[in-house]
C-alpha cells in the first residue's frame, strides 16, 4: 500500500538515507590511510528498485569507488570538499523527497477528514 500512495518517493527517501549514511561515512575516515569512498549511484538504484528489486540489494549492487582528482599518498581516495558537496546536493534531496511525502500524507488525511 505504501508504494501505491507514495510512489516512487518512498523508494527515493531510502535510498538518499543510505547514501548520506555512505557519504558521512567517507567524511569521517577522511584521514584514515588506504580508505576507499564510496558512494551509491542513485538513479541506477532507483531503476532498479522501480524494476521490483529490494532497496537494500538495489543499493549495494549501486555501489560506486569514488576516482580522487588527486590522489594522495597514504592511498586515502575521499576528496572532503567533493564529500561536503555531494552530502549538501543528497541533504536537498532528501529534504524534497520527505517535503512531497509529507504533502502527500497531508493530503490523504484532508480527504479521511472531508475537509
Amino acid at each position: 500500500m505504501s508504494q501505491s500512495l507514495f510512489g516512487i518517493h518512498a523508494a527515493a527517501l531510502e535510498l538518499r538515507s543510505q547514501r548520506m549514511g555512505m557519504i558521512a561515512s567517507n567524511i569521517a575516515n577522511a584521514a584514515t590511510p588506504n580508505y576507499k569512498a564510496r558512494d551509491i549511484d542513485f538513479g541506477a538504484a532507483l531503476k532498479a528498485s522501480e524494476a521490483g528489486g529490494d532497496i537494500d540489494a538495489a543499493a549495494a549492487k549501486s555501489v560506486l569507488y569514488r576516482v580522487p582528482v588527486m590522489p594522495s599518498l597514504d592511498g586515502n581516495t575521499v576528496e572532503l570538499q567533493n564529500e561536503q558537496l555531494a552530502f549538501s546536493e543528497n541533504a536537498v534531496g532528501y529534504s524534497a523527497t520527505l517535503e512531497f511525502i509529507r504533502n502527500r500524507v497531508d493530503t490523504v488525511t484532508r480527504a479521511i477528514r472531508g475537509e
